[in-house]
């Protein structure tokens, strides 16, 4: 009797959710389970964020609210619609803030431009855009990097090249960009870019920072917080890279003090060694007056927060765009000669063998090669997820209503695989689509082509980024070719930068 009853209740219960569940695999990517939400579907492809939130998002029409366990606070909108990243980076910018938990998730870059909202980051953003556009930095810029790339890249290429040896690519230009984003900005040369390639914890840590920043955006805010009190996994490395780059800042900062305090010219930018921002920074300090009319008084830690962010800004971004274009150069070999032909037709090779591409005006001629960085910044953006929240209802452009602090992610990386975006060719290398009928480059809204963001928040140092990988890629293609190891993996990592997971292994030779 008792079997009976039990089977009648029981039965019922387990048909029925198995009818759910089985009706839910049909209509959506991922399975909303009792209490558990959708974690359990986002766990199983977490070492594959990025494809997977394009797998979802192209099932979904391009807009998916994710539900995550009961109060665990995970509950996201994501989207790749340009309607909806035009509404939210544009239109309605003021309502969509950086949210509530994104300074906790981001808490490594401290109260810098980043993280800052209103007031502050308004500030800052207009004190660095001035900065940025001084007299003499953008040629300050290409001069830096082609000292890098002369000194540095060339021979550390023809090294491995006589040896016939494989290099990782990706380390190269990760070493590349920190030295010349140390310089610009600190006035500092680590001189990370030598045969020796040595080992420099505050250039390694940022790997780490990366890393931890994106597992928070994908776990629960109590899990990855039982961590960091537990110090573990990738919030223990978070914890130790923080002290390792307030050491080095510190570092650099009281190098830079010592030289203001010892040297009359200090208010000059006469050369080169003058022009770093942490330098202009300081020159502000010194000339800026508060509303008593004494200095204004900056503290240590501000400081450190500023130039991290400049750094970070620079110095992972430029390097995982040249490691995906060289990748992609190297798997379509008829776009990689018609690049280096460009190049080959407007710089005449020197007596010595080396290609000199320091003229900065002669560069803007190379337009197929600045069509193939966009093709290659569309297929693979340096930041390929962004982070907002409403501070109040709202309704996107697709029809999604929003509630107040809502996290809603923004798929950079999945714009650029959308038909709907680009076109049936969508997942193809093709330069020419930047290509315009006269010969010139083809600009496109910054809210479909996302790559320096969109907006009031869109990048300062965009036209600072395209110089310095034209410089890198004339000189490099000009003088070399790339083969990619055979069956080396290829396949983006799990950072909220998006570097190659396996590196960027090549033979490198000597045309």
């Amino acid at each position: 009797m008792y079997t009976q009853v039990l089977f009648f209740i029981v039965f019922p219960i387990l048909f029925l959710g198995y009818y759910i569940l089985h009706t839910q695999r049909k209509r959506t990517p991922l399975i909303n389970w009792p209490v558990l939400g959708m974690l359990p579907g986002l766990l199983r492809h977490r070492n594959r964020i990025h494809e997977f939130l394009t797998d979802v998002l192209q099932q979904s029409g391009g807009t998916f609210m994710f539900k995550g366990p009961w109060l665990g606070n995970m509950d996201m909108l994501i989207t790749c619609d340009p309607a909806n990243v035009h509404y939210i980076l544009s239109k309605n910018f003021p309502n969509f803030t950086k949210g509530r938990d994104f300074r906790e998730i981001f808490e490594g870059l401290g109260d810098g431009i980043f993280v800052a909202e209103f007031e502050s980051w308004e500030k800052q953003r207009k004190i660095c855009m001035s900065l940025l556009n001084q007299a003499g930095f953008q040629k300050f810029v290409g001069r830096t990097t082609w000292r890098k790339v002369e000194s540095g890249l060339i021979p550390i290429l023809e090294h491995f090249s006589e040896l016939g040896m494989e290099v990782d690519i990706q380390e190269l230009f990760q070493r590349l960009s920190f030295d010349c984003s140390c310089i610009l900005v600190l006035g500092h040369d680590p001189a990370s870019l030598c045969i020796d390639l040595p080992y420099l914890p505050e250039e390694k840590a940022f790997a780490s920072s990366e890393e931890a920043v994106l597992r928070r955006h994908t776990l629960p805010r109590s899990l990855w917080k039982l961590e960091r009190w537990l110090q573990i996994g990738t919030e223990k490395k978070l914890t130790e890279a923080k002290k390792i780059h307030d050491r080095f800042l510190s570092y650099c900062i009281s190098l830079k003090r010592q030289e203001k305090n010892g040297s009359e010219q200090f208010l000059t930018d006469d050369n080169d060694h003058d022009l770093d921002l942490l330098t202009s920074y300081m020159r502000l300090e010194l000339t800026e007056k508060g509303d008593s009319d004494a200095p204004i008084s900056v503290s240590e830690q501000t400081w450190k927060d500023t130039m991290l962010n400049l750094i970070f800004a620079g110095k992972d971004t430029v390097s995982a765009a040249l490691t995906w274009f060289v990748w992609l150069l190297a798997t379509n070999p008829v776009v990689e000669n018609k690049i280096r032909h460009e190049i080959l037709t407007n710089f005449p090779v020197c007596e010595t063998g080396k290609w000199k591409v320091s003229d900065t005006d002669k560069l803007k001629k190379l337009v197929y090669l600045h069509g193939a960085l966009c093709e290659s910044l569309r297929l693979f953006p340096p930041v390929g997820l962004q982070h907002k929240a409403p501070l109040e209802l709202d309704t996107l452009p697709s029809g999604h209503p929003i509630n107040p602090n809502t996290k809603t992610v923004l798929s950079f990386y999945s714009m650029g695989r959308m038909e709907s975006i680009w076109g049936p060719d969508c997942l193809e290398f093709n330069p020419g689509r930047w290509i315009s009928d006269q010969g010139r480059i083809k600009t496109e809204p910054s809210f479909k082509f996302t790559a320096f963001n969109a907006g009031p928040r869109s990048c300062l140092g965009k036209e600072m980024s395209f110089l310095q990988l034209k410089i890198v890629a004339a000189s490099i293609i000009s003088s070399f070719k790339f083969d990619v190891v055979k069956n080396h993996s290829i396949c983006p990592s799990n950072s909220v930068i998006l570097h190659m997971k396996h590196g960027l292994k090549m033979k490198v030779s000597k045309y």
